[in-house]
């Protein structure tokens, strides 16, 4: 494998947009790693505990309450430093694969370029709660709006932050983009707009190199 030398496991996280076909391409990714006899989990975020799962129902249920955009911003960290505590920090001490549906890189998107809260704010919660953690490799799904959008309103009811209007999406792309031009090493863009088989075909590629048994 290729990776950081932090812990025995592997930390893949798997970012984008509204409608980038994240799960379906989670879903691909945990097929393969069956394939090559990898131990691994499989989690996502907000979420993957049963208190962080019980904060992503806060952050994503619609309600009559506005949640101010730091509250949003941190509940994402609380939901994360209970799930890096009680998940992420174990299995990669124990030498498994950890594929996660989003991670920092969301909250740099989503808070950050989305809401437009204050970069070191983040970079100081990214610290405090994660300490040295970082992802060895992260995949980002990238696709315009426009088709994200269109995806996602086929998908049936949008939750909270679904349902914001397209400048904010516009503007968490971008925020993607950023993240991912700053961090060459770690991101492998893959254009989510193509077939389904070109896509899966260029993040096998991509874990081939990265995370296959040399």
């Amino acid at each position: 494998m290729v990776k950081q030398d932090r812990y025995p496991g592997f930390f893949l996280t798997v970012e984008g947009g509204e409608g980038a076909g994240k799960t379906t391409n989670i879903e691909f990714i945990e097929s393969w790693l069956q394939q090559q006899g990898l131990d691994y989990i499989r989690t996502r975020e907000p979420g993957g505990t049963p208190l962080a799962e019980r904060i992503r129902d806060l952050l994503l249920t619609p309600g009559d309450e506005k949640v101010a955009d730091m509250t949003e911003l941190l509940l994402m960290f609380a939901a994360r430093a209970q799930h890096i505590n009680a998940v992420i920090r174990p299995a990669l001490e124990a030498g498994k694969v950890v594929l996660c549906d989003r991670f920092t890189d969301a909250s740099f998107a989503y808070q950050g370029a989305g809401r437009g809260l204050d970069h070191n704010a983040l970079c100081t919660l990214e610290t405090l709660v994660q300490q040295e953690l970082r992802p060895d490799m992260t995949l980002l799904l990238d696709l315009s709006v426009d088709i994200g959008m269109a995806r996602a309103s086929k998908r049936g009811e949008l939750d909270r932050i679904e349902q914001e209007e397209k400048d904010f999406f516009v503007r968490v792309r971008q925020g993607y983009l950023n993240r991912a031009a700053g961090e060459p090493e770690r991101f492998v863009i893959v254009d989510a707009s193509q077939a389904l088989e070109w896509v899966q075909e260029a993040i096998k590629d991509a874990l081939q190199e990265r995370i296959a048994h040399d």
